[in-house]
């Protein structure tokens, strides 16, 4: 990283900004309106009894709001186009059109910084009914702050916004756009987990639906403004970059129209749509979903199809800006919506375990329960899902043009899937926030069973073969990224056997015994952190252990047998230290509880760290069987290589060994 600029990427930064700086303070402006005259027309916040902080307060803290989507969408979209829309130098380092979408992220994140850090007190003045002005103490907004829940959310989206400012300023290479894209995708979360969605019956579905509809609108919104202003300043590559967006944006419709019905469904039933103030904000929203619908087909039919055909960017800008006047209008829409909570009478009141846990339990937990009664996880099961499609898409092109891919590594793929799926959607995922051994059993599925299956299945190897190369002197594509991501520094610094092995048993004891779980329980947002790093780090594991990719750092066979005995006694010893404890790890979530299926919270911990100890035996059986059948491979290969040596050469590798052996005797025949 360095903070070098050439002349040359400075001026087409410049001549970017100048050009697209219109068209984003009109619609900015048009949101900002749109959200506080929807707020006013509809909202009824003030109404409830809820202490009044004054019009200042109120329509400042909304056109905060509203600045900080559009600046952060802004970010995110810079920075997705400067990493996978347009090529860098051969070196790596960016190429000037990669440069100047950095740069229009480093000014927006400034702003979104600065909006986030405004937002601490203005919400909090709201959240108590006080003024703004009266905050402008320090000691006053600190001891008043801490109480509000969204004004630590604030807190670290500025944190992370300042992050990616001072990386943005940093920042010439590929590997750093990219790593910097993926923090500023994680700056939405803190808001994403937080306000109505986050709290009340349904909470899960409505968190994660939110969580998707917020990526997904960041990607299109954000990456459709980057290639607008590719297209003003008549960069190079706008057809590849057009094209390549085209398919991100789809997805992206696809995702926002289906997370966001079922977000309001939660929030909302049908029969309340057109009945109240909340129910016409969310058509207004659905109405302008459909518009920026029709916009994406006619830029995929007429602005995407003549810059591939012609070079012309003509149609592509054009239709662009009314898309992104639309675009604005709708975040004016979720801005007004965020801040108008759902009809009481719309939300019907839930129980505790449902206000908990976000749903009900229906009896104890059985065999029978734990395989049909399913609560679809939208995060993880449909990341199951998606996993399983796309492999079996590698193969078919594969096979379509002749080539082979082993059965075996498919069926491990799609085991892996179902025990992702079984783990986080099935009875299994739906009893284990309310029981520690159910939540065990959830664990050692998602951190011991499905990465062995996953790295069985080689997907990394399918892609390598099944994706198209870019081929010489043209920019790289998909296949050029996963080989740059596995030979990385990070893969290669997580692949590091003592690394590994650290996160894969060490986490363990910290979670557990540190009280992070303890803190975890009450936040959906943990839970989902939870199941991501059991996933991962099992799979930097078992990667350089069994994986049929190509890894950062190849072990020898009896490395990676040492690896896998290394991590048992620290296994086992986790599971004893369960069952022998005589303090109830989650306590105080699991009382409060109260299900009368599960009083004894001592004999189930004791339960769960049985199911700790013995989980660990039969990937073991997997881990060796998977151990022996390479190196059986991997000595059968070398057999055909010397094979095949010996019948090209005469057998001169045979020759030269005995005529030493004869050497050695003296030379005297035997």
């Amino acid at each position: 990283m360095t903070s070098t600029d050439s002349p040359t990427q400075a001026t087409g930064t410049k001549r970017a900004r100048a050009r697209v700086g219109p068209l984003l303070a009109v619609g900015g402006v048009l949101a900002v309106l749109v959200a506080a005259a929807l707020f006013a027309l509809v909202s009824d916040r003030y109404l409830a009894g809820v202490p009044n902080p004054g019009a200042f307060t109120a329509y400042g803290m909304i056109t905060l709001r509203v600045v900080a989507e559009i600046s952060s969408v802004l970010v995110i979209g810079s920075l997705l186009f400067a990493a996978f829309m347009v090529p860098p130098q051969k070196s790596g380092v960016l190429a000037v059109d990669g440069y100047a979408a950095v740069r229009m992220a480093s000014w927006a994140s400034i702003i979104w910084c600065v909006c986030a850090l405004l937002s601490i007190p203005f919400t909090t003045a709201d959240t108590f009914g006080r003024p703004v002005s009266q905050l402008f103490d320090i000691q006053t907004l600190v001891d008043l702050a801490g109480a509000a829940e969204l004004t630590n959310t604030w807190l670290i989206t500025a944190a992370i916004a300042f992050l990616v400012a001072v990386g943005t300023r940093l920042v010439l290479t590929w590997g750093w756009t990219t790593a910097l894209f993926f923090v500023s995708v994680a700056g939405l979360l803190p808001l994403g987990v937080s306000g109505h969605s986050s709290s009340g019956g349904q909470h899960d579905l409505a968190t994660n639906s939110l969580l998707l509809h917020l990526i997904a609108a960041a990607l299109w919104v954000g990456g459709l403004v980057a290639l607008l202003a590719h297209g003003r300043r008549k960069g190079e590559y706008l057809g590849l970059a057009a094209s390549r967006f085209s398919k991100v944006a789809l997805a992206c419709w696809i995702v926002m129209a289906a997370s966001g019905v079922i977000n309001a469904l939660v929030r909302l039933p049908l029969a309340d749509l057109f009945s109240t103030n909340y129910g016409l904000l969310v058509v207004a929203k659905i109405l302008a979903l459909l518009a920026l619908g029709v916009f994406g087909y006619f830029q995929r039919q007429r602005g995407v199809a003549a810059v591939v055909a012609t070079g012309s960017g003509r149609a592509l800008v054009k239709l662009a800006a009314f898309e992104v006047l639309v675009m604005m209008i709708t975040i004016g829409i979720a801005a007004a919506l965020a801040r108008t909570p759902p009809p009481q009478q719309a939300v019907t009141q839930p129980n505790n375990v449902e206000l908990r846990i976000g749903y009900t339990l229906d009896g104890a937990p059985t065999l029978l329960k734990a395989l049909v009664d399913w609560r679809f996880d939208l995060i993880y099961g449909t990341l199951a899902i998606a996993l399983a499609v796309l492999y079996l898409l590698g193969v078919r092109r594969l096979k379509a043009r002749g080539d082979a891919w082993p059965v075996g590594r498919t069926i491990a793929w799609l085991c892996g899937c179902a025990t992702i799926l079984l783990a986080t959607s099935s009875g299994i995922g739906r009893y284990s926030p309310s029981m520690f051994s159910i939540h065990m059993i959830s664990h050692m599925m998602l951190n011991m069973l499905a990465p062995i299956l996953l790295v069985l299945g080689g997907a990394v190897t399918l892609a390598l073969r099944a994706l198209p190369t870019a081929g010489k002197d043209n920019p790289p594509g998909p296949r050029e990224w996963i080989v740059s991501l596995v030979h990385s520094p990070l893969a290669r610094a997580l692949t590091h056997p003592v690394v590994a092995l650290v996160l894969f048993v060490g986490s363990y004891y910290a979670l557990y015994f540190s009280g992070l779980f303890d803190g975890a329980l009450d936040l959906h947002w943990a839970h989902l952190a939870m199941n991501a790093h059991f996933l991962l780090t099992g799979y930097i594991f078992y990667w350089p252990v069994i994986g049929i990719d190509p890894a950062p750092r190849r072990l020898p066979p009896v490395g990676r047998l040492a690896m896998v005995f290394a991590s048992l006694p620290f296994h086992a010893f986790f599971g004893v230290i369960l069952m022998s404890m005589q303090q109830i790890i989650g306590d105080r979530f699991y009382r409060s509880l109260a299900l009368p299926w599960a009083s004894d919270l001592l004999s189930d911990q004791r339960l769960g760290g049985g199911i700790a100890w013995a989980a660990g035996e039969l990937p073991l059986v997997v881990v060796l069987v998977a151990l022996l059948v390479q190196w059986a491979r991997q000595d059968e290969k070398e057999a055909r290589r010397r094979d095949r040596k010996a019948d090209a050469d005469g057998e001169a590798e045979l020759a030269a060994y005995n005529a030493m052996l004869n050497k050695m005797n003296g030379g005297k025949p035997d």
